[in-house]
């Protein structure tokens, strides 16, 4: 195998690494809007809102007035979301 092969079927190599675990779909750290409250929904973009079971809120519980009292519709939000994309966590509120 020439050297110039060798880096290309390295590069290959690299790619189909990259692929594979973005395929997987890893935890990732996402950005929401709270759009409502009862029930809870979280804007994260044009065409995703998170609503009922899509959501944890962290401590454990769905009930967000019980959790962080100062949450408010138009707040933005820190997400978890868990490997596969499919639920997420709320952490807390973004304060600037």
């Amino acid at each position: 195998m020439s050297f110039l092969h060798e880096d290309r079927w390295i590069a290959l190599m690299k790619k189909a690494a990259v692929e594979a675990v973005e395929a997987m779909k890893p935890a990732t750290v996402v950005f929401g809007r709270i759009t409502g409250l009862s029930p809870l929904a979280v804007r994260v973009d044009q065409k995703l809102t998170l609503t009922g079971s899509m959501l944890t809120v962290a401590g454990g519980t769905q009930r967000i007035g019980d959790l962080k009292p100062g949450l408010q519709a138009g707040d933005q939000v820190i997400l978890l979301r868990m490997q596969g994309g499919q639920r997420y966590i709320l952490l807390d509120k973004v304060v600037k």
